[in-house]
């Protein structure tokens, strides 16, 4: 042990400024806060997007369009991906083999599409189908389920 790697124990020192703590710490007055205004004082709150203010940014911006807080996001699910289900040997196909194959998360809306070929019977259960992929599964003998 020598000069050059001695330290502090822990907790002895403060890595901040205490403001508010008289004139001898440099920090006392004002505590850093300046002089007069709504800042300087204590329960001083301010509102989310709040900027001095100057017209915030939220009002700004143009606002158009409409959302439709009822719409229904499918994520799809081709026929070549139920195709590689069915080569695993699964015949029956709905959200749980599609969730454990990956395709999808467990909370999705699926929709089946009709991109690929279908060489096999499945029986699939899914929340929609386009007509292609519902002629296409039929086609084999299969059935289109809609949940």
């Amino acid at each position: 042990m020598n000069l050059s790697n001695i330290k502090p124990a822990k907790g002895s020192t403060h890595s901040e400024k205490r403001i508010g703590r008289g004139q001898g710490s440099g920090y006392g007055g004002t505590s850093t806060r300046g002089h007069k205004g709504a800042q300087s004082r204590s329960g001083y709150k301010h509102k989310r997007g709040f900027q001095g203010g100057q017209m915030p940014l939220q009002r700004r911006l143009p606002k158009f369009g409409f959302t439709n807080i009822d719409k229904v996001v499918f994520k799809t699910v081709n026929l070549v991906s139920i195709e590689a289900l069915a080569a695993k040997g699964i015949t029956t196909i709905g959200q749980a083999e599609l969730v454990a194959a990956g395709l999808i998360s467990r909370n999705d809306a699926v929709k089946v599409l009709g991109t690929g070929a279908l060489t096999r019977k499945v029986d699939v259960t899914a929340h929609a189908f386009s007509k292609s992929a519902q002629a296409a599964i039929e086609a084999q003998g299969g059935t289109a389920t809609k949940l």
